[in-house]
């Protein structure tokens, strides 16, 4: 009897063993919510709760420094249902960032990539000038019309070439038709 209590013991310990790496990292970092806009970086927590009138401070610690006190700190503000804290004119990198409560304990740790603005592209349409204006007679002025319209334009012209003959013909001789 005496085998299997170590047994137990240690079946106890293997079970329990990746629920508390599991249950570890994510209790670090489910207090705290990291954005970044821009150069901007914020944090927004719920984990602080006041003391003596401060929330707590925030740390954003760049990938050189390793504690809390290296990093740009500024105070945590709010009320008891959210507290913020933010960074401006922070420049391109990889950072991670702290929030120590006021009553010492650590709400939350995060790693922010905060990337290069992106340049705006200016681009213009342009549409070339004549250089010489509108040619006339070379087709500068025109466009190219469908077979329909050309028929149409072409019986015009017919239609005037027999008016204008028909119209002679008789002036000449006025009693004929």
């Amino acid at each position: 009897m005496r085998t299997s209590q170590p047994l137990l013991g240690a079946a106890v310990t293997a079970a329990a063993l990746p629920l508390a790496l599991v249950a570890g990292p994510a209790a670090a970092n489910s207090g705290i919510s990291v954005s970044t806009s821009g150069s901007t970086v914020s944090v927004t927590t719920s984990a602080c709760t006041q003391l003596n009138g401060s929330w707590g401070t925030a740390s954003l610690l760049s990938s050189g420094q390793a504690t809390f006190a290296q990093g740009r700190r500024v105070p945590v503000t709010g009320s008891s249902a959210l507290q913020n804290a933010a960074w401006t004119n922070v420049t391109p990198g990889t950072y991670t960032v702290v929030v120590m409560c006021a009553n010492g304990n650590t709400a939350g740790t995060q790693s922010v990539i905060v990337s290069a603005p992106s340049t705006p592209t200016i681009s213009a349409t342009t549409t070339p000038s004549p250089t010489r204006g509108v040619v006339g007679g070379v087709g500068g002025g025109s466009r190219d019309y469908g077979t329909l319209t050309l028929v149409a334009g072409g019986a015009l012209v017919g239609t005037g070439v027999i008016a204008a003959a028909w119209y002679l013909r008789k002036r000449s001789k006025p009693y004929r038709l």
